[in-house]
């Protein structure tokens, strides 16, 4: 499979790129100084693209790749890539399901607690010396709080098991109710923020998700909630939560991903009331190596005419 051209889109991870260049032809698109004539240079001989959650595969890249047979992605979220464009042109795609699930899981947990609990503040209270002169403010508790989760995928049914051990009553909203789950199912996210002290946002982002997190939401949720996302930036409509957060509309918020990444709004910096961290979601050695074992297991089964692992389209 040395021959098989694989265009690899941003830098993700070493033992990803290890694996794919011992056993492919690999290009990295980043290292590429012009772009356009070297996508013009090998477009015969590039099948495959790796991309992630930042950078998959536009209908643009698409038709400018006419041997473009499979997409593998170094992601659950499949936001970056055309699926409805890959379905017509028979380009099949792949992601990284199940894996990072306990990674996700764990970090909204760890995200929550961080966040009511003012861990970064209190970190920074001790380092600056001020413990010397009074003990730290008063914090907010988790366990017993009202959890509500947008999204009960496999992601979003792995917080609600975590949130449960802390003694919180869940709640949930997703297309449709889960016939399966005994969590108390709300049809509209209004009514879910207005029943709960923390949303935690676990859904794909869609078209239909996009700024699902609006001002009505925001001011729903109210000044004691608490937002959580560790799903994708654009669930949430930024420059309201920004406001939210700086005129007090709500308690705070956690936030792992956002709109524009890695840009951040520099407003959010001096607030002591956002936990803000660099889309790390699933940013554990071990996960991150399972993940990169699906892309290429995925590469390997479909050019030997195998099963795909974790098939998309």
């Amino acid at each position: 499979m040395e021959s098989i051209g694989v265009l690899m889109m941003c830098p993700m991870n070493s033992y990803l790129e290890h694996q794919l260049e011992t056993r492919f032809n690999l290009h990295r698109i980043w290292t590429v100084p012009h772009k356009t004539h070297f996508l013009n240079l090998h477009s015969g001989s590039i099948r495959a693209i790796v991309g992630n959650a930042t950078a998959g595969a536009d209908r643009e890249l698409i038709d400018s790749l006419p041997a473009l047979e499979i997409v593998s992605s170094f992601s659950v979220g499949l936001d970056k890539v055309d699926l409805e464009y890959c379905k017509e042109k028979g380009i099949r795609v792949t992601n990284t399901p199940d894996v990072l699930t306990d990674d996700v899981a764990d970090l909204a947990i760890g995200l929550t607690l961080t966040t009511l609990r003012k861990i970064c503040e209190c970190d920074r209270y001790v380092r600056s010396g001020l413990w010397k002169k009074g003990d730290f403010k008063l914090t907010t508790k988790f366990s017993g709080k009202k959890v509500g989760i947008i999204g009960l995928g496999r992601i979003g049914t792995a917080i609600a098991k975590r949130a449960e051990a802390f003694n919180c009553p869940i709640s949930y909203y997703s297309r449709s109710k889960k016939p399966e789950s005994n969590y108390k199912y709300f049809p509209s996210v209004v009514e879910l923020a207005s029943d709960c002290d923390i949303l935690v946002v676990a859904c794909p982002l869609t078209e239909e998700t996009r700024h699902i997190i609006n001002r009505e939401v925001i001011d729903a949720l109210g000044p004691t909630g608490y937002l959580i996302n560790i799903g994708r930036g654009p669930h949430i409509d930024e420059p309201e939560l920004v406001s939210a957060l700086v005129e007090g509309r709500i308690a705070g918020a956690g936030l792992d991903v956002f709109e524009n990444e890695p840009h951040v709004p520099e407003e959010l910096f001096k607030l002591d009331n956002v936990v803000l961290l660099p889309h790390v979601g699933s940013g554990t050695v071990e996960t991150r190596n399972e993940m990169a074992d699906l892309v290429v297991g995925n590469l390997e089964a479909y050019f030997n005419k195998k099963p795909l692992l974790t098939p998309v389209v």
